[in-house]
């Protein structure tokens, strides 16, 4: 009984790992606890197995719903690092600043859960689009352009780490524009 429990527990979430838990506690007393097919645990070895199975089953539903957070952060964590290598390769390959930037930019709807993502270069004016979010793209210390990010409507934030990682590519493509000396206003 404690393999199932164990099993359910450690397969689902804690919204199924908990009711499995109390089912296998309540089936030990009804079935395999005097008197049979009755809910009455009179023994006190018999109450303390029953506690256990559900103590077992909450236990193993709360690890299991940790190894699925955990896995979910290692896989963001995964796609974020690509992201940033990906543009170091194209940097290490000689790339066009271009073609960086364009890289950039597509790595940035993904990342981000983008409706869509143009970059502009240019002064800066302090104005931007409206419903369009503004990343600048800053290299050396000067200003080459900024990424004008359109969200998905009713769209929750993105995360923490999702943003640093946008910060981030923005700074590899700023970078790269410094690199080449294209001339820069700001």
């Amino acid at each position: 009984m404690v393999v199932a429990v164990v099993a359910v527990a450690a397969l689902g979430t804690r919204a199924t790992g908990a009711p499995a838990a109390l089912s296998a506690a309540a089936w030990f007393d009804f079935f395999l606890t005097r008197p049979y097919q009755q809910f009455a645990i009179a023994d006190g070895d018999e109450i303390q197995t029953a506690f256990l199975l559900l103590v077992v089953g909450l236990i193993v539903s709360q690890l299991a719903a940790r190894v699925q957070r955990l896995r979910t952060v290692v896989v963001a964590d995964a796609s974020h690092l690509s992201s940033l290598q990906g543009t170091a390769r194209l940097v290490e390959d000689g790339a066009s600043p271009e073609a960086v930037v364009e890289y950039v930019r597509r790595e940035l709807v993904g990342l981000l859960g983008l409706r869509g993502c143009r970059f502009e270069y240019g002064r800066l004016l302090g104005h931007r689009p409206d419903g369009e979010t503004e990343l600048r793209v800053v290299g050396g210390g000067h200003y080459y352009g900024r990424f004008l990010l359109d969200p998905l409507p009713d769209r929750p934030l993105p995360p923490e780490e999702a943003r640093l990682v946008a910060v981030a590519l923005a700074a590899q493509a700023g970078a790269v524009l410094d690199t080449v000396g294209l001339s820069h206003q700001g």
